[in-house]
C-alpha cells in the first residue's frame, strides 16, 4: 500500500511515521522549497506525549523539551485566577505541559522518519483524482505521484479541502496574535522558569511560556475588528504600549525582544466539519479541524490524527472502510475541542469593563470538579495498540 500525504508540518510527519511503522509506503510532498524549522514554541500536553510514544519518539521529545510545575492564569496586576499543577496530572494521565521549539520538535520528527528520502520539497499541489483503483495527484511543476490513499495534512488554508468542500472557510476569530522566542536574561524580575503564565487583561493578553536552555516564548493577542486591521504592524514599541502597566516581567520581556523577532498571525479557526474521509482521500490536522491556539491542542490533536489514521488502516484492508472508521472517531472530538477552545478565547479577550470583571470575579470560583471533567475529556483518549 502507498499513501500520498501533502504537508510536511507536524501532522503530515508524524503521519509519515505512524503509516510508515505498519508497512505504507508513504511519500509526503510539501509546497516550500524546505522543511521549515522556524516558528515560535509550543506545549504538549499529556495526549500528544501518550501519541508521541506511540510513535517512538516520546522519549526524545521529552528529553529535548521542558517539563513545566505550573500553569497560572493571571490579572494585569498578578492576581491568581487560576492554578494548574501539571504534577496531579502527569500522575494520572503521563507528562503533561511539556514545551518545546516548534523547529526542534519538526526535527526530531524528521529524523525518526530515517535515512530514505520520503519529504520532497517544492512540490505545490495541483488538482487530484481517485477512483475504485486508486488516487492520482498533479503537482504545479506538471510532476504527478499515483497512490493507494491520499492524505490532506495541508493546514488551515488547505488546497485538498478547498477541493473536497469548497464551501468550508476558516474564519476570523477576531484577533490577532504576536509571538517570539527569545533567550532570558539575568535581569527579569518574577519569571519563574518553570511556570507557564498568560494574563488576561482588557489590554490584551499575554502568554509567557518558559522553555529549553534558558528560553522564552511570549506571545500577545489584541482584538482586531478584522485580519487587515493597521495594528497587525506593531512593533514591539507599541505592544509594550499596549502592556506596559501588566505585571513583571511582561515590560521587561517586551523591551528585550527585537522588533527582527517577531512573528505576526491572525487567528483563524475551522467551524467544525461532519466529514474527514472522502472515498481513499481523508483529511488530518489543521485540514480537518484547525482550532484556535488557546488550549494548546491544534499540534496535538492533529499528532492523535496520525496515531488513529494509522491503527484503523492497520486493522482494516479495505482503506475505504479504514477511513470511515477514523473519521466516526475524530469527528466528534476534535469538534468539541474546537468549540472549548473557542469560549476560551472568548473569554480572554474580553474588553468591556463589566464582562472582564465579572470573568475575573466568577473565573476563581469555578468548581474543582468542572475542571477536572475537562481534563479526563482532553487527555482519555483511545490511541489503539
Amino acid at each position: 500500500m502507498k499513501a500520498i500525504i501533502i504537508g510536511a508540518g507536524i501532522g503530515g510527519l508524524c503521519t509519515a511515521i505512524a503509516l510508515g511503522k505498519i508497512g505504507i509506503n508513504v511519500k509526503v510532498f510539501e509546497s516550500k522549497q524546505e522543511v521549515r524549522f522556524a516558528g515560535a514554541g509550543l506545549g504538549i500536553g499529556a495526549n500528544a506525549v501518550r501519541a508521541l510514544q506511540k510513535l517512538d519518539v516520546g522519549e526524545q521529545v521529552l528529553r529535548a523539551g521542558k517539563l513545566l510545575e505550573e500553569l497560572r492564569i493571571l490579572t494585569p496586576a498578578g492576581k491568581i485566577l487560576q492554578r494548574t499543577a501539571t504534577a496531579a496530572i502527569s500522575r494520572k494521565y503521563g507528562p503533561d505541559n511539556v514545551t518545546i521549539e516548534r523547529g526542534n520538535l519538526l526535527e526530531l520528527l524528521l529524523y525518526a522518519l530515517g535515512p530514505e528520502q520520503i519529504v520532497h520539497t517544492g512540490k505545490t499541489y495541483r488538482h487530484f483524482e481517485q477512483d475504485d483503483s486508486g488516487v492520482k495527484v498533479w503537482f504545479e511543476d506538471g510532476s504527478a505521484e499515483e497512490g493507494d490513499l491520499l492524505v490532506g495534512a495541508d493546514g488551515v488554508h488547505s488546497c485538498i479541502r478547498e477541493a473536497l468542500l469548497p464551501n468550508t472557510k476558516p474564519q476570523y476569530a477576531g484577533y490577532t496574535c504576536w509571538r517570539a522566542v527569545v533567550q532570558a536574561t539575568q535581569d527579569l524580575p518574577s519569571y519563574n522558569p518553570d511556570i507557564f503564565i498568560e494574563t488576561w487583561g482588557r489590554r490584551g493578553r499575554f502568554g509567557l511560556v518558559p522553555l529549553p536552555n534558558n528560553r522564552i516564548y511570549w506571545f500577545a493577542c489584541l482584538n482586531a475588528k478584522s485580519p487587515n486591521s493597521q495594528i497587525r504592524s506593531y512593533t514591539t514599541r507599541d505592544l509594550l504600549g499596549r502592556f506596559e502597566d501588566y505585571h513583571e516581567p511582561i515590560p521587561q520581556l517586551l523591551a528585550q525582544t527585537p522588533d527582527h523577532q517577531l512573528l505576526q498571525h491572525d487567528i483563524y479557526d475551522l467551524p467544525p466539519i461532519r466529514r474527514f474521509a472522502f472515498g481513499r482521500i481523508v483529511l488530518l490536522g489543521d485540514a480537518a479541524h484547525a482550532m484556535t491556539p488557546n488550549m494548546g491542542q491544534g499540534a496535538g490533536q492533529a499528532i492523535e490524527d496520525a496515531v488513529i489514521l494509522a491503527n484503523h488502516l492497520k486493522h482494516n484492508s479495505a482503506i475505504t472502510t479504514a477511513l470511515q472508521g477514523y473519521e466516526r472517531e475524530r469527528v466528534g472530538r476534535t469538534g468539541r475541542i474546537t468549540r472549548m477552545s473557542n469560549r476560551i478565547g472568548m473569554a480572554a479577550q474580553l474588553q468591556g469593563r463589566v464582562s472582564a470583571a465579572l470573568r475575573d470575579a466568577l473565573f476563581p470560583a469555578i468548581p474543582a470538579r468542572v475542571l477536572e471533567k475537562q481534563l479526563e475529556d482532553l487527555y482519555e483518549v483511545r490511541l489503539g495498540e
